[in-house]
């Protein structure tokens, strides 16, 4: 007999009010395999994985656990059947240590009232240090992103578990951690570890997963090995449609003004970036590539008052800029984007409507400082539309949405504001492909409509796809910039990383003419 899966799900629903996030939907997963599974944005990849973690509970089915049915009422449960999750969204505590973090749910089951803190830093120190030099003594909240999601990795490998599950694990990877990663989840695998794999990169998936599972809109549609189907296969059963073109088709050079709508001259912080110069062209959309830490973050805080500058200036539309805040920004019509959607791009717990009016509360506020509701409907409603959010209303939490229509309404609240220049910061993180395609296009209008996009993107085939001119950071400098057939990813990654361009040979050349 062929031994029972490690983990099966069997016709599990899960309910949210009206809401159905899950109906009849199967899963399983074998020892020793890397399983992906795939799905848009609202399909229930997320809901199935909280439930398999015991943080929801399904209305409807069973999970069983080599074959015996099981229930998993917490997420202490699930770690007692050997099963811990890795989180997209980074769930530790900003004002502890990266070693308490990693060892807190050891340190709430001890007896002991006294805490070893060399032993625990010792033991948290030789975890972390498989991932990335990342010293645990440092507190979670000084750390970046990329480094907090590190973190979470590095909490689940002390785990004594059988099945790990990583939920979009390198979103906020560099390629160097990513690849580390990688070689993480092939060992766990060659020590008999399951691993289910939620990405929506295929490159990933091809390269690790032995098969894939796909969800949409709640349901299970397939599970085939990644050996016997190709990309556009899992995109096809995704989406239930064909995507035939993920980038909109770019703006002709002739019919781009040449305009700036946005000059940066030699602006530094004296620590992370300096001597930053570099235009954004009406009619065009500039991407800012680099590898992670390299600075486009730091100087698109700068840009818009949110990093203090000591160096350069900023000109908007031919006057120099000159903001104190990130509400002079706004007010002058400079609007950002952050690449923490969930920590600082929206307001979970507030209405769409709410989240839509957050930047200008001013214009909507009438006599007696009362908020018009109305005006702050009406024009939530016109941007949903605008923007195709899918949702229930405008009165619904933006926790209740999926992860790209979340996007969505941080855009929509950025317009709201009518800005001139948007600077958006990993605009497509962790979003579907479908959901990717839609916000390309929806970028393309607003830079056909006269506002200037500034894109920074860690993803390469969107640089190239999306933009229509890119600059390249290394070190808190200006590597390089790249327009047209110049525009590859050998040559970004060239300039990213500081590695000369091959020299040019005259007689080789003549060879090849020959």
């Amino acid at each position: 007999m062929m031994p029972a899966p490690v983990l099966e799900i069997r016709n599990v629903s899960k309910r949210f009010g009206a809401i159905k996030a899950l109906t009849d939907v199967t899963f399983s997963l074998e020892k020793g395999e890397v399983h992906a599974l795939c799905g848009e944005n609202g399909a229930g990849k997320s809901t199935l994985m909280n439930i398999i973690a015991g943080v929801l509970q399904p209305n409807e089915g069973e999970i069983l656990v080599d074959g015996a049915r099981v229930e998993i009422a917490s997420p202490a449960s699930a770690q007692s059947l050997g099963i811990g999750l890795v989180h997209q969204e980074v769930a530790l505590c900003p004002d502890a240590t990266v070693a308490e973090n990693m060892f807190m749910a050891a340190t709430n089951r001890r007896r002991s009232p006294l805490m070893n803190f060399a032993r625990l830093e010792g033991e948290a120190q030789a975890v972390m240090n498989r991932l990335a030099p990342v010293d645990v003594r440092r507190k979670v909240g000084e750390l970046p992103i990329s480094s907090q999601q590190l973190v979470e990795i590095a909490k689940a490998l002390t785990l004594d578990c059988r099945v790990l599950i990583f939920d979009e694990p390198t979103a906020a990877l560099t390629e160097a951690e990513a690849q580390v990663l990688f070689g993480i989840i092939r060992d766990l695998k060659a020590h008999g570890i399951s691993i289910i794999y939620i990405s929506h990169r295929m490159a990933e998936i091809f390269s690790l997963c032995d098969r894939v599972t796909v969800f949409r809109d709640g349901r299970y549609v397939s599970t085939e090995k990644t050996s016997d189907i190709t990309a556009e296969d899992v995109v096809r059963s995704m989406v239930g449609r064909e995507i035939t073109q993920l980038y909109p088709e770019k703006q002709p050079a002739a019919e781009r003004t040449g305009e700036a709508i946005l000059a940066v001259r030699n602006l530094g912080d004296d620590r992370r970036f300096r001597n930053v110069s570099f235009e954004l062209r009406k009619g065009e959309i500039l991407g800012i590539g680099g590898l992670i830490g390299s600075g486009r973050t730091e100087i698109a805080e700068g840009i818009c008052g949110l990093r203090h500058t000591t160096q350069g200036e900023v000109i908007l539309a031919g006057s120099s800029l000159r903001v104190a805040s990130y509400a002079d920004a706004v007010r002058s019509g400079v609007v950002y984007l952050s690449e923490d959607r969930k920590g600082s791009g929206v307001f979970l717990d507030l209405s769409i409507a709410q989240n839509v009016a957050a930047l200008d509360l001013k214009a909507l506020t009438g006599r007696f400082g009362l908020l018009n509701t109305k005006t702050e409907a009406e024009r939530a409603q016109n941007l949903a539309r605008r923007l195709g959010i899918r949702m229930g209303g405008i009165d619904m939490p933006v926790s209740s949405l999926s992860g790209g229509n979340q996007q969505k309404v941080a855009i929509a609240k950025q317009l709201a504001v009518d800005p001139k220049v948007i600077l958006m910061d990993e605009p497509t993180r962790g979003i579907d492909v479908g959901a990717k395609s839609e916000i390309h296009r929806l970028l393309r209008e607003l830079a056909r409509s006269g506002i200037g996009i500034l894109v920074i993107t860690s993803e390469l085939p969107e640089l190239l796809g999306l933009c229509d001119r890119a600059i390249v950071i290394r070190d808190g400098t200006v590597a390089g910039e790249l327009e047209g057939e110049a525009m590859t990813e050998e040559a970004i990654m060239r300039l990213a990383s500081g590695v000369a361009a091959p020299q040019h040979n005259p007689s080789k050349a003549s060879e090849h003419a020959i």
